[in-house]
């Protein structure tokens, strides 16, 4: 695709084309353009813009381009070398690519003679070809006339150009076209055809030279309007092979104007049958309320949908036709809005009201919960008010004891088999009274209690017993029994000398020295522990127990700070350290 304009696209799909005509004003009315515009939309695939045709001074084809493409008409603008030098026709061609026309038709104009400005000086700067070529390299190559590149985007044009298949010679008008297909034509419109023989003759040449391979050719037609319209376009207009049959029908017509319209469809109609004819451009001058006839009469009325046609412009009736469709739209929708609304209302609300049942339903039974939580609640409470009473009951009498320096039947150990104690030695506990096990059985039911109402886990759990029965063996062991008296060993024999002789008087011997019997060794009095050092100790064990290494290291070093020779503080505190060095 050259520039991607809807013209192209037809001819490019081989349906068969229909391209009009707009004549821009002498004036500056843009609302005749867009009323042409209007009149000749869905009927052709584009439309020619013309540039000042037949040398008078008329609007300009761009802007004049512009306000058809504002109609949704694809515009063909037309550019003549007679009005411009090759600077203003790039400049022109950059700008009419800018505001989106995507076709260019490329003449060399006619005379100014001819017009209704003879006394001015043609430009002529270039002819068609050249104008082809230099388009075409800007649009292919990004490069302008003068080779400089172009910077940006380069302008995306579908080039056409103009054939006349009638003028003299002859035979040289397919070699001319064959020029301007090789300088960058893309397709091509001829001279209004009424000779269609001849037209016939002149495609058989152009296919001869295969240049409808190369290029899309549309036949020109154009109705006359009268029998005056047409012998003046025979005698005066060159290039125009108007034929006595064409003549003779408008003459014998009772209406001209239908016949011509007639006259058109029948030349469509054979045009149509010749091989390498695309299309066919119908030139209603002045008279483009005869084009959506003609093409209807022709059976060309189902034109594909454009593509393309973007409008940069908006007339205001074009304005006005938009506003009230987008608002017949925007009504639509919000009627279709509101009842959806409505409808999403319904739901949410039949929604509600069971989420409410429902929520009513979770908070009675929540309520429940919470009552039999109160009630569970309150019967703990007792059962650790209970307990408490019971353990404070237990220290009091274990205080009491303590106040007393009698710790019952426990606190004296058993005569070991060889005899007493040794004097100095403190007994050692011995087994528990009834009374002092069912207070010790009341400690663990207290900490069975404790655990569940505060959620202790059971490594925690068997921390705290065993915290808790050392304290109470501890408390126990600590009052001692009175040391027993030494007991005097037996005495030994007694030595006697034996009588002296009686004659000799002896003076008595010194009396032996007493020998102590043999017995064990005394063993010395092991001193109390300070009870400090003990709760420190006790307090380290339950640490190390619980997996908290430095809180169990911090208690053992601060027992043997009290009494460095504390045996279990060094073993706990070697212990706290080894396992601390595991972690780690």
């Amino acid at each position: 695709m050259k520039a991607g304009s809807n013209l192209e696209n037809v001819l490019r799909s081989g349906a068969f084309a229909v391209t009009g005509e707009l004549g821009p004003p002498k004036s500056g009315d843009l609302q005749l353009v867009r009323k042409k515009a209007r009149i000749l939309k869905g009927h052709v695939d584009a439309v020619n813009i013309t540039d000042c045709q037949t040398a008078i001074v008329r609007m300009s084809s761009l802007t004049a381009a512009l306000a058809a493409l504002s109609e949704g008409v694809e515009p063909v603008m037309q550019m003549t070398c007679r009005d411009r030098n090759r600077i203003g026709m790039q400049a022109d061609i950059l700008g009419a690519s800018a505001l989106g026309l995507k076709n260019l038709l490329c003449l060399t104009g006619d005379h100014q003679k001819f017009g209704n400005h003879p006394q001015s000086k043609g430009v002529f700067d270039m002819d068609s070809i050249q104008l082809l070529q230099m388009v075409k390299g800007m649009r292919d190559d990004k490069k302008f006339q003068c080779g400089e590149e172009i910077k940006g985007n380069e302008p995306r044009l579908f080039l056409g150009c103009a054939a006349n298949p009638f003028a003299d010679p002859f035979e040289f008008r397919p070699v001319r076209l064959a020029k301007k297909v090789a300088a960058g034509a893309d397709f091509v419109q001829t001279q209004i055809i009424y000779n269609v023989d001849k037209f016939a003759k002149f495609m058989e040449m152009v296919r001869d030279l295969g240049v409808h391979e190369q290029c899309f050719i549309l036949a020109g037609v154009t109705p006359p309007k009268s029998l005056g319209m047409a012998r003046y376009m025979k005698k005066f207009v060159p290039g125009l092979d108007v034929t006595d049959d064409v003549l003779s029908r408008l003459a014998d017509a009772s209406d001209q104007r239908e016949e011509g319209i007639n006259i058109c469809v029948d030349i469509i109609n054979q045009v149509r049958e010749i091989p390498g004819v695309a299309g066919v451009h119908v030139m209603a001058i002045e008279w483009e309320e005869a084009v959506p006839e003609i093409v209807k009469r022709a059976g060309l009325s189902q034109r594909p949908d454009p593509e393309g046609v973007i409008p940069v412009l908006q007339s205001s009736e074009s304005i006005e036709r938009a506003v009230e469709e987008a608002r017949k739209e925007v009504r639509i929708e919000l009627e279709e809005e509101l009842e959806r609304a409505k409808t999403e209302a319904q739901a949410s609300r039949e929604l509600v009201i069971k989420e409410k049942e429902k929520v009513a339903s979770e908070i009675t039974d929540l309520k429940k919960q919470i009552e039999e939580a109160r009630t569970m609640a309150s019967r703990k409470e007792a059962e650790v008010q209970k307990l408490t009473e019971e353990i404070e009951k237990a220290k009091k009498e274990l205080e009491a004891r303590q106040a007393l320096g009698h710790t019952g039947p426990s606190a004296v150990a058993p005569e070991p088999p060889h005899g007493p104690a040794a004097p100095g030695m403190s007994p050692s506990p011995g087994p528990l009274s009834n009374r002092e096990q069912r207070v010790l059985e009341s400690l663990n039911l207290g900490l069975q209690a404790l655990k569940n109402v505060l959620g202790l886990d059971d490594s925690q759990f068997e921390a705290l017993r065993r915290f808790l029965e050392a304290e109470f063996m501890l408390q126990l062991g600590q009052v001692a029994a009175p040391a027993a008296p030494p007991v005097p060993p037996p005495p030994g024999p007694e030595l006697h000398e034996p009588a002296p002789p009686a004659p000799e008087a002896v003076s008595p011997a010194p009396a032996p020295q007493e020998t102590a019997p043999p017995q064990e060794a005394v063993k010395e009095e092991k001193p109390a522990r300070n009870k400090e050092v003990v709760n420190l100790v006790a307090k380290g064990n339950l640490a190390l127990h619980s997996g908290d290494y430095n809180g169990a290291i911090d208690a053992f070093e601060k027992a043997l700070g009290i009494d460095a020779t504390d045996e279990k503080a060094r073993a706990g505190l070697a212990q706290a350290k080894a396992a601390l060095e595991k972690e780690l």
